[in-house]
């Protein structure tokens, strides 16, 4: 039009006005903790308490800042939390599989309303986890709580879990065990750490508003671990669970002890663990995996690069080209930086060099990413790495060298394999003793994917189907594994020193003498190391039926050295082919039914007849182990990334078994058939009250074609015996039978390096062994057996 002004974008976008700010339905982090009035009380019962006169506990942001404080929990607290989670408990397992997949369902969905919030509190409190990750959590285990009668049949939930997690334990790895937990129809106790108490008493708000029963989940925050020992105490705990580091677990096992409580822990803080790089990697995505996991995320495990060395200089100069940009990172306190100091300085004077990515300040709580090249594996700074952002190098040849040095390390949390030969990835997986392996890739996680802890780092299984069975027990089971009682006072540097009864030289060669059985140790039977014996009396007393070694420390010894030799070759074999010697193992017996049968009948006083009855039992039972070997496998796994994830169940090594009093051919060979049929070694003590018929066995195994040391026999006191096995730091797990004494030691004992323990307490005669009835061959008890000889591997394969 002739005299108008044109306007152009630019003048029309210039004099536009801003319309209105979008406004949020959720409130703030900020808003949140100021409607508390940034004091958080307990959450009990379905709602926030606060009592009176309590101390708290305050929580500083990353700048400094005050964020909150926490109430610390008292005994009166733990207990009236205790009586809301069993009243939880009975409303929460009561409800259908649907039902109960609905509250999580729902709390996805509610979650997603205060996602904002909730990812801000988290920031705040230095707890990360995004929502995102809490949402994969709460989809995956919303379908197992739905399918739990249909799947996972003839299994029931324990009751009150109390999950207990260190001060620098994530929220994921927190939230991991409280809703697979929840998912089984457990009602769930939590005792956070100091950073993630504020996300958890916001989730347990949260869970509350999408329909969980009140008291199923509670929260008790503290100031210390003692915490989670008070709550261990209370009798209507049923079973805790913790993960963190592993001081702060060692602390709650040796505090737990004696309290009939079965605790199980996830170090998964502070292990060491192997980035492994061969010459057929793709270099430059090794290297940029290298950069971000070590010096990029957050640390809560150690790294060692393993570099082979063909391809170290490329290796080398790449890693000095991508650390030229990389800044400084904060160190938590002026002892740490003393600490990374002495360590860079032991590192030079044995003859390190250093890559770094700038020259470090000369004080202060900040150091440059540094590289420590020539690392020897036995260096203290590779070893107990410090805090800082220190990265050993180390070389290596050939496969069985990487492999060499990816299990020197205690820890058996993880590894980082890098290779573009498929073969040699799960070649190199297989063989390594970590929980879970990521192949061109690293700290990738997801619930779907069981793994426990190898070695020193874990005596569960968390994640998978298979993480949900630690929160179930066989329906058929008539009694926990352990009374609930108080520590006896116990001096666990003189358990089992007190000599033998009735013990007599070895080479009494009277004609009128009676007979003098042998043990068995590396596929031989001889006589104890000791050079005595025991006498064994019948039942109610009178002449000496036999005589017995006395087995001891070095006779233990002697069967580790035996077992660990033969152990990974057993292991190593067909599946197919250790049913095939177990068959042969069960006719064996069958072959020697009558004199083992004469031995149950002069040992227990049984008639024939029920002793011929057991012999018979215990054979078929053999063979029900033969029919497992191959039956129950790993495979392939559905993960929502691209890729591939397998998971496979593997032996835990040597396992020491000090077997119980009643039916003692048949409790025998049901704990043999169990463990050697997953591929393991065992070291096995026989009843101290009834040895002769395990010794008579001894026959059937020189006929067996098992090889010579992976089934060794041990009689003698069932105290010094289970503190040889407990302080030989080979044996990967014990299963016992014993005194309540004998249990509290164990749990005391056994953390350094950790066993995974089973442990029933034979209360008097008429429950001998803990409540267990050895002629049920019911399926969920075999496979509670089969679980328990186990630990899971999870292989994770990443596709572009």
């Amino acid at each position: 039009m002739a005299g108008s002004a044109t306007k152009t974008v630019h003048d029309i976008f210039q004099s536009m006005e801003y319309g209105p700010a979008a406004t949020s339905s959720t409130a703030t982090a900020q808003a949140w903790l100021d409607h508390h009035s940034r004091s958080l009380g307990l959450f009990i019962d379905g709602k926030f308490v606060r009592p009176a006169d309590r101390q708290t506990r305050s929580l500083a942001d990353s700048k400094g800042g005050n964020v909150c404080s926490t109430v610390c929990a008292v005994e009166d607290d733990v207990s009236q939390c205790a009586s809301s989670a069993v009243n939880g408990y009975k409303a929460w397992s009561g409800m259908t599989c649907y039902n109960r997949a609905k509250v999580l369902l729902r709390l996805v969905s509610i979650l997603g309303q205060h996602s904002k919030c909730f990812a801000e509190l988290c920031d705040l409190c230095q707890a990360s986890c995004s929502p995102s990750t809490l949402v994969r959590l709460l989809q995956y285990y919303s379908s197992w709580a739905q399918l739990r009668d249909t799947l996972i049949t003839n299994w029931t939930p324990l009751g009150v879990v109390a999950v207990v997690v260190s001060d620098d334990c994530s929220l994921y790895s927190l939230m991991l065990k409280v809703l697979p937990a929840l998912a089984m129809g457990n009602s769930v106790i939590i005792v956070p750490g100091r950073t993630t108490a504020p996300p958890a008493l916001l989730l347990a708000q949260l869970f509350t508003s999408a329909g969980l029963a009140a008291g199923a989940l509670n929260v008790l925050t503290g100031s210390d671990m003692l915490l989670g020992a008070k709550v261990a105490q209370n009798q209507s705990i049923s079973y805790v669970t913790y993960s963190g580091n592993k001081q702060d677990g060692v602390m709650l096992c040796k505090a737990t002890a004696g309290m009939g409580v079965p605790i199980s822990i996830s170090p998964c803080i502070g292990a060491t663990c192997p980035f492994i790089i061969f010459e057929s990697a793709d270099l430059d995505s090794a290297v940029d995996g290298v950069i971000e996991t070590a010096f990029k995320k957050k640390k809560e495990v150690h790294w060692v690069l393993c570099v082979q060395e063909s391809v170290l200089d490329s290796v080398v100069s790449r890693l000095r080209l991508r650390m030229a940009g990389v800044k400084c990172v904060g160190l938590h306190s002026d002892a740490d930086r003393a600490q990374v100091d002495m360590d860079i300085q032991e590192a030079q004077q044995q003859g390190a060099t250093l890559i770094q990515s700038c020259a470090a300040p000369s004080s202060g709580a900040l150091y440059p990413p540094t590289v420590l090249c020539g690392a020897a594996p036995s260096s203290p700074f590779v070893v107990s790495p410090s805090p800082g952002p220190l990265l050993p190098l180390m070389t290596f040849r050939s496969n069985t060298e990487a492999v060499a040095l990816g299990n020197h390390s205690p820890h058996g949390l993880a590894a980082s394999i890098w290779t573009e030969d498929l073969t040699l990835a799960l070649e190199t997986a297989k063989s390594l003793s970590v929980g879970s392996v990521w192949v061109n890739s690293h700290s990738v996680s997801d619930p779907c994917l069981p793994a426990s802890g190898h070695k020193d780092s874990g005596s569960c299984t968390d994640g998978g189907q298979e993480g949900l069975y630690q929160f179930l027990r066989p329906s058929c089971s008539s009694s926990p594994p352990l009374p609930r009682s108080s520590p006896v006072s116990l001096d666990y540097t003189k358990f089992g020193t007190a000599a033998s009864p009735a013990i007599i030289p070895d080479d009494s060669d009277a004609s009128s003498a009676p007979k003098s059985y042998l043990q068995f140790v590396g596929g031989k039977a001889c006589k104890s190391e000791s050079g005595c014996s025991v006498a064994v009396q019948p039942p109610g007393g009178g002449s000496v039926l036999a005589y017995c070694p006395d087995g001891g420390r070095k006779d233990v010894r002697n069967a580790v050295e035996a077992a660990i030799k033969v152990q990974p070759g057993w292991m190593k074999k067909s599946p197919s082919a250790r049913a095939q010697s177990l068959y042969s193992l069960a006719k064996g017996l069958e072959a020697k039914r009558r004199d083992i049968a004469v031995s149950i009948n002069i040992q227990t006083g049984l008639s024939m007849d029920e002793a011929e009855k057991e012999v018979d039992l215990s054979f078929a039972r053999l063979s029900d182990w033969a029919a497992y070997c191959d039956k129950v496998q790993g495979g392939t796994l559905p993960i929502p990334q691209s890729g591939s994830a397998l998971s496979f169940p593997e032996a835990l090594g040597v396992v020491g078994i000090v077997l119980p009093e009643k039916n003692p051919i048949l409790s025998m060979v049901t704990l043999l058939g169990a463990a050697i049929a997953t591929g393991n070694a065992v070291i096995m003590v026989p009843s101290q009250k009834y040895p002769l018929p395990a010794l008579a066995f001894i026959q059937v195994l020189q006929s067996s074609d098992l090889p010579a040391g992976l089934v060794n026999i041990i009689s003698g006191g069932r105290d010094h015996l289970t503190a040889a096995l407990a302080n030989h730091s080979v044996i990967k797990a014990i299963w016992y039978w014993g005194s309540a004494e004998g249990c509290q030691y164990l749990q005391y004992t056994c953390t350094s390096p950790l066993k995974t323990l089973h442990l029933f307490c034979q209360k008097n005669e008429e429950d001998k062994d803990g409540g267990r009835d050895w002629t049920q061959s019911h399926p969920s008890l075999l496979e509670e057996m089969w679980r328990n000889a186990v630990q899971w591997k999870s292989v994770w394969i990443p596709t572009a």
